[in-house]
């Protein structure tokens, strides 16, 4: 059984002997797991840790303002808009693999600028057990990663053995906010996963004003508690609808919300169906874009959590 204070003082320890008082770096998205290693790490090495937050264009409503508000004090945290540069480069892609390796490329690249700025020797990741689990690489917690125009960084995984609810403990031990510590998990590129087809302006705004409606009712009813994940998937089906006494043609929007303890499995729970159905109406009144929404009922295995 995980004892959380002797973890975390280990932890420290081992953080301390191996950076030192040289330079790391962190991509703090706000989730539990980068969160939970950035306040870690800086516990160990203070000031030398830089936990840089990178707005992609692609977050849920609000999110730049409560992770700053959440760690400005707490870390030495950089904010690094990067948005029209994300979106520049998505223009037109459709595929979601495509999707994510455009993602992942313009991030290493603002990335990278952001650690030569600081002259940093160590990449801190908050890689937990089933990311290397799925990934069937066993890899060891201390490697190097050579970025594109050469800079080498040595990797450190604090809680790469720990899973989510270890994870959220140990959060907890060290007085991160409930609501930080309970958050559901939200994938690296965002919004762009969970929007079929091309990424717009305006359909980022449909998807994230629909992300924004979900977790507002799921709140409300307490199942954030007991979910592990919750939102709103844009598809690029368009159905027939009608609003007031007038045709509409408009989008499909799915709702997809699930139970699980590590993210291996997961099950879609019986939800209670007032909730379900008044997520369906302010969706289809608040966005006029929508016109159908319909809710996934489908496990992991077959299905993976997310849907792109």
């Amino acid at each position: 059984m995980l004892d959380p204070s002797s973890f975390i003082k280990e932890s420290i320890d081992e953080i301390k002997k191996t950076i030192g008082d040289k330079k790391a770096i962190i991509a703090l998205s706000g989730g539990v797991d980068s969160s939970v290693s950035s306040v870690l790490v800086s516990n160990a090495v203070g000031e030398n840790l830089t936990a840089v937050f990178v707005n992609h264009g692609l977050l849920r409503e609000g999110e730049s303002d409560y992770v700053k508000q959440t760690f400005q004090d707490r870390l030495n945290l950089k904010y690094v808009d990067a948005s029209n540069e994300f979106l520049d480069e998505l223009e037109g892609v459709e595929d979601p693999e495509e999707k994510r390796k455009i993602i992942g490329e313009v991030f290493i690249r603002v990335f990278e600028r952001e650690a030569e700025k600081i002259g940093a020797e160590y990449l801190v990741q908050g890689t937990i057990a089933p990311d290397w689990i799925e990934s069937h690489g066993n890899i060891k917690s201390h490697h190097n990663l050579a970025l594109p125009h050469g800079m080498v960084l040595e990797i450190v995984e604090p809680i790469r053995e720990l899973y989510k609810d270890e994870v959220r403990i140990i959060g907890s031990e060290m007085g991160l906010p409930e609501e930080m510590v309970n958050r559901q998990p939200y994938p690296g590129p965002g919004l762009a996963v969970r929007i079929a087809g091309k990424i717009t302006p305006k359909r980022i705004e449909i998807c994230r004003k629909a992300n924004s409606i979900v977790e507002e009712e799921v709140q409300k009813e307490g199942l954030n508690k007991t979910l592990w994940q919750y939102f709103a998937i844009l598809t690029n089906t368009k159905v027939t609808g009608v609003k007031g006494d007038i045709r509409d043609y408009g989008y499909l929007v799915v709702l997809r919300m699930v139970e699980s303890l590590d993210a291996m499995t997961a099950d879609v729970p019986e939800l209670p169906w007032e909730m379900v159905k008044t997520i369906s109406k302010r969706v289809t009144a608040e966005i006029p874009e929508v016109t159908h929404v319909a809710l996934s009922v489908s496990d992991k295995p077959p299905s993976t959590i997310e849907l792109a």
